[in-house]
């Protein structure tokens, strides 16, 4: 028996990380949004590792603080360590990383969902989409309510016909032993989405009380530590726990080869794709069987808990092998399971289904985010979950569509290649990804995107009047640097030999003398009476953007060709079989992805620079002809 619920905007199927940010989005532009999970305890769980951030994750979620997101608030509330990655390279791969209390962050997304105008929380498992004249028009509940909305969101991760594997059992099952989303699956597929399994994986969780710290290598957080949101106040940001480091070794190897036969994976009972560059450890003892040893993280869960989580040893092998393996590992010699690791397949969708707005090309108002989409990570999941939940508000509010091209961001980025390139596997977010990372770089995120957060709607009109003050901060600065002249001195020319760089013979601009490699703009302070008090961030910018003038200035130019291309629109419904000199790959996969622009079209796989060319002139002739 069917029974009515009301009316709503917006339906967010599934509280992860995707969810949560997609029902705060289209509720703060005030849309009356439903967000579903299956259970209320796991809304922003973290099944996997309790961090946020790492290496080009990091920026994600400072982007989405730009844009005003809520993850990066999340992450610094709830972090017990923190860490900047790759300091030791170039800025643009500088990455923050958290170690985060998991109950604690849970708590406070729960919190932020249960305190948001507009926005309705629901324990229910969401079976069916309601779908008239290609339209979405509602969702069914296992139970028989139905909610008339105008769009849907699918943000299920891994519950979407969960099915878990531990070594010769299986079971159906969401993360965590939750229970899984059942009948959802059968509903897309009768309404033409197209579903694929893909597979991923957890390491064990083991007690305190039995690892040997003493024999580990010891990781620290930072003393200066960076906030992820562009909003939190550095000070009294700090670190409250260790990490620990340790190896695998060939005793390790030998028994995981000896019990392949007993994994799902080599058995052939995981028909799911797994991840490339997060494989189980059973998978790179064989895939890298020249190694000697494999590097594991010992990561706390928490404040309140005694669980550490055993960061790249990640496995689907039986709990007793899983035990007999990690006790060969040294400071694990005595090692406590408390929650065996796990494979786990699910459902998800092809994305090359949508457009760069997410939204799916033949269904009005249905929407992907994370997993759902073929992402992996609670950062890919949050970025995309923003841009679905922004972009269902903003159609449903009459307004033009957000759509982030991969010159403005990683989140661009992201999108770009799912919709464009799609996924063979989970997709993972790199810095390598991105063709202009100089420009992307995190320190920058907010100059790049609150502009657009606060045209939206999502970012105050104070925050946005703080940056514009930056922002000036930053430009009188480098102007100042550019013309200031130095002179030559003994104190001078000494301080440069200690630096390894060449004295003085003339006087130069004080921003040359930050060009060099060696030298920042800190440094050269006592040798700048002048210089004007300013908080770290202007600073830092200030010092990058002098410092890497010429590239970025190089990669502006190159960002400016691939605009041009951009805005060369290509009409919705070209039929790409009829126009002459195209190859037949390239006009099959054109007509599948449908792109929207000639830029997008080029970064189609089959598709080659000799067809970008005779599309353009193509464009050209049917724009003339129009």
């Amino acid at each position: 028996m069917n029974y009515d619920m009301g009316k709503f905007d917006v339906a967010v199927i599934g509280a992860g990380h995707a969810g949560v940010e997609a029902a705060l989005a289209a509720a703060r532009l005030g849309c009356d949004t439903v967000l579903f999970t299956i259970s209320l305890d796991q809304i922003a769980n973290m099944p996997c590792n309790p961090s946020i951030g790492g290496t080009a994750k990091g920026h994600l979620v400072r982007e989405i603080d730009a844009l005003g997101g809520e993850m990066g608030k999340a992450a610094d509330k709830c972090f017990i360590q923190s860490r900047m990655l790759n300091k030791g390279k170039g800025p643009a791969v500088h990455s923050l990383r958290v170690q985060a209390d998991r109950v604690k962050y849970h708590s406070y997304m729960k919190n932020v969902c249960e305190n948001t105008e507009r926005l309705f929380v629901k324990q229910a498992e969401v079976t069916e989409i309601i779908v008239e004249d290609g339209k979405i028009t509602g969702v069914r509940t296992k139970l028989g309510a139905e909610y008339s909305v105008k769009a849907v969101i699918i943000s299920t991760g891994t519950y979407l016909k969960g099915k878990i594997h531990v070594g010769e059992q299986s079971y159906e099952s969401g993360p965590d032993s939750a229970l899984p989303s059942v009948k959802l699956s059968e509903s897309l597929i009768n309404n033409g989405v197209k579903i694929r399994r893909f597979k991923t994986g957890t390491p064990c969780r083991v007690h305190k009380r039995s690892i040997d710290f003493d024999k580990m290598e010891k990781q620290d957080g930072d003393s200066d530590i960076v906030p992820f949101s562009f909003e939190t106040d550095k000070n009294g940001l700090k670190n409250i726990v260790s990490c620990y480091i340790t190896y695998t070794n060939p005793e390790t190897h030998r028994v995981i080869m000896e019990n392949l036969d007993r994994s799902p994976l080599y058995s052939g009972r995981i028909q799911g794709v797994g991840p490339r560059y997060c494989p189980s450890i059973e998978d790179k003892v064989v895939r890298f069987a020249d190694k000697e040893r494999h590097q594991l993280f010992v990561e706390p869960m928490g404040l309140d808990t005694e669980e550490y989580y055993l960061q790249g040893m990640s496995s689907s092998l039986p709990e007793d092998v899983q035990l007999k393996f990690l006790r060969t590992i040294k400071g694990l010699e005595n090692v406590e399971i408390m929650r065996p690791a796990y494979a786990i397949e699910y459902d998800c969708c092809d994305p090359t289904q949508m457009r760069a707005t997410l939204e799916f090309e033949d269904i009005e108002g249905l929407y992907g985010a994370g997993q759902f989409n073929g992402s992996s990570g609670y950062e890919e999941a949050g970025a995309q979950g923003l841009v679905a939940g922004i972009n269902a508000a903003l159609k449903i509010l009459g307004r033009e569509q957000m759509v982030l091209d991969r010159a403005s961001s990683y989140i661009g980025t992201l999108i770009d290649d799912l919709v464009t390139k799609g996924c063979q596997d989970p997709y993972r977010m790199m810095t390598s990804r991105s063709e202009y990372r100089l420009v992307l770089r995190q320190d920058n995120a907010d100059q790049r995107l609150t502009p657009i957060g606060y045209k939206i709607g999502l970012i105050s009109k104070e925050r946005y009047e703080r940056l514009q003050k930056k922002t000036e901060l930053i430009e009188k600065e480098i102007k100042r640097a550019e013309h200031l002249n130095i002179a030559p001195s003994e104190k001078l020319n000494s301080f440069l030999e200690e630096h390894s760089t060449a004295p003085l013979k003339t006087g130069c601009k004080l921003a040359d003398l930050i060009r060099r490699p060696q030298l920042s703009k800190t440094m050269l302070k006592e040798f700048d009476p002048e210089c004007p008090e300013l908080d770290d961030e202007v600073e830092e910018q200030v010092n990058l953007q002098i410092k890497y003038k010429g590239y970025i200035e190089k990669q502006m130019e190159q960002i400016e060709m691939m605009r041009k291309n951009e805005s060369k629109k290509l009409p919705e419904n070209t039929d790409y079989s009829s126009i002459r000199g195209l190859r037949l790959e390239a006009a099959e996969k054109l007509g599948k992805v449908r792109p929207q622009n000639l830029g997008q079209a080029s970064r189609i796989s089959g598709v080659s620079p000799a067809d970008v060319s005779i599309l353009a002139i193509w464009l050209e002739q049917h724009g003339r002809n129009k």
